[in-house]
């Protein structure tokens, strides 16, 4: 983009921002900015999240098989600083610990990953069930339920098993759909009798965009245009059949729910007033979220998408467009596959209009004919795309809400991430004012008639953040991974969300407005501890190279 039109946009972005910050919100009549105090419904389900390749470490221990998480992030280069999850919370053996965590936080609910590779080493279950792996899962599950927690449980969060990659491509080729039913029909045998709330694929965006049109992600491909289609068509499929093997094989007898949790950024127009911005702004959401809601509600993809890609592969002589078609047998087959949708929302962006000629290449983001913009004044205290826009929240739940029929919805991942720095600052105040601002928006949605049924922060822990290694820390509690023990510390975030939870939602002004304080007062001691198994940390690892003693003058936190 040339300078000029850069400047040109920041200006309309600026001068838009202007103009419609006291706009109405459509649904609400509600302006942007006010707070709703209010609570939420009797049996609001509350918690937290993580994933296996991100949290367990023991990534080759009790017979677990490689990942496609294992490989990349051992490929020097793939992540940030060359760091790997082989060992990262060690969740592996340290989940009762964290589960006591939970319990003294009166969570509801825990969301966490079942990794395939460590059920079936090689993908495969007529290959060889690993009956360790089942028995780590089982424990968990067991004192989960023991402490009146219930496991929300996700069947694939990005870590394929690397023989399925290596042997098939992953998932270019279809034969992933009956390897991945095989596997969840497993985790259904073993598991279901107590698992009631399963989700199939995390935000199955990232591993088709980041994982086969990028390269940024596991498996690292840069199949441009073509790859993150047939990657998405794969997965989609594969979530219907474990949706129907789950309802035929399962339901009638366990009596639990198979949903999907889907990303979803919310898209703003830069110019409310020009439709082209407006209709690139849904166009965005479609091409994210509804790339796959879509046909899970409606039995297709969007209509725009077919369009667009339609148009774009018959410029560049294509005689078929790159996005492949269901059949109308697959289309009835896939639609309604849905008990509940979950979402992961973090950040928001304003759209406007672009045209990408097709003559310079086509890939997944070309196809979309827009711009993402930022404002300059949103909060970014993390991750460099993670901008704290509270009320586009509000905004994408509305959306869900009149796009597919008001489904039930659990809020799958929601959360805030830091950048480390060379001391690290367990007062984290604007990962409070990140949960006050966006839960209030799911409370207004609430109000608004959104379905929606639960809430998880993301996440419990600090924890390896895929490309970005433990550069970024997203976690209610920080954890010191250069200690061998990786001992968890509360952030003030954990005293501020167990008051929203045991309070359901913001009961009066005068109340919430002590939480902060009253959260802050609990780090600075947690920040002391820290630094003093620093300091210990530092001296042992001096002893054990030779060096004399040397004691600090004062505490660096």
């Amino acid at each position: 983009m040339s300078l000029q039109r850069m400047l040109k946009l920041h200006y309309v972005l600026v001068l838009v921002l202007c103009v419609s910050a006291s706009e109405d919100f459509d649904w609400t009549k509600n302006e942007r900015g006010s707070f709703y105090y209010g609570t939420f419904p009797t049996g609001f389900s509350w918690g937290a999240g993580g994933s296996a390749y991100q949290t367990e470490g023991a990534w080759d221990k009790d017979g677990k098989g490689m990942s496609i998480w294992d490989v990349f992030a051992h490929k020097k280069g793939k992540i940030f600083l060359n760091d790997t999850a082989d060992h990262s919370c060690e969740g592996y053996y340290k989940f009762k610990d964290d589960i006591t965590l939970m319990k003294d936080m009166k969570f509801n609910h825990y969301r966490f990953s079942i990794s395939w590779p460590r059920i079936f080493p090689n993908g495969i279950k007529a290959d060889h069930i690993n009956e360790k792996g089942i028995k780590y899962y089982d424990d968990l599950i067991n004192m989960l339920l023991d402490n009146n927690i219930t496991p929300i449980v996700t069947l694939y969060h990005w870590d394929l098993p690397q023989v399925l990659q290596e042997k098939y491509g992953g998932w270019q080729n279809v034969s992933m759909v009956n390897y991945f039913n095989d596997f969840a029909n497993l985790c259904f045998e073993r598991f279901g009798d107590r698992v009631k709330y399963w989700v199939t694929f995390n935000n199955p965006w990232s591993s088709a965009v980041e994982g086969y049109e990028t390269g940024e992600h596991a498996p690292g491909l840069k199949l441009r245009g073509t790859g993150a289609y047939k990657a998405a068509h794969h997965i989609i499929k594969a979530h219907a059949k474990v949706w129907h093997t789950y309802d035929t094989q399962w339901r009638s007898k366990q009596k639990g729910l198979v949903g999907i949790s889907l990303l979803a950024d919310w898209g703003e127009p830069v110019d409310i007033t020009n439709q082209r911005d407006i209709e690139a702004a849904e166009r965005y959401v479609q091409f994210y979220m509804g790339w796959f809601a879509t046909p899970i509600f409606n039995g297709d993809y969007p209509q725009v998408m077919k369009d667009y890609i339609g148009r774009k592969s018959a410029q560049q002589g294509l005689g078929t467009s790159r996005l492949p078609v269901f059949s109308s047998q697959e289309k009835s087959y896939i639609k309604g596959t849905c008990d509940f949708l979950g979402i992961g929302h973090f950040t928001t962006r304003y759209i406007t209009q672009k045209n990408y000629p097709s003559g310079r290449g086509n890939s997944y983001f070309t196809d979309r004919d827009l711009v993402e913009l930022v404002d300059p004044r949103w909060p970014d205290p993390g991750s460099e795309w993670l901008y704290s826009v509270p009320w586009g929240f509000r905004r994408l739940l509305n959306f869900v809400k009149t796009q597919y029929g008001n489904p039930m919805i659990y809020v799958t991942e929601n959360g805030v991430s830091e950048k480390v720095q060379r001391c690290t600052d367990l007062c984290d105040d604007w990962r409070m004012q990140y949960f006050k601002d966006y839960i209030n928006e799911m409370l207004k949605a609430l109000k608004d008639g959104v379905n929606v049924k639960g809430y998880t922060a993301w996440s419990l822990l600090d924890k390896f953040e895929w490309d970005e290694g433990f550069s970024e820390r997203f976690g209610l509690f920080y954890v010191d991974f250069l200690n061998k023990n990786k001992p968890r510390y509360p952030k003030a975030s954990v005293q501020y969300y167990k008051r929203i939870i045991s309070s359901n939602g913001f009961p009066n002004q005068r109340e919430v407005e002590s939480w902060k304080r009253k959260a802050t007062e609990t780090c600075s001691s947690s920040n002391q501890l820290l630094a003093a198994a620093r300091r210990k940390s530092q001296q042992d690892n001096k002893e054990q190279a030779g060096m004399p003693k040397v004691w600090p003058v004062h505490d660096e936190v």
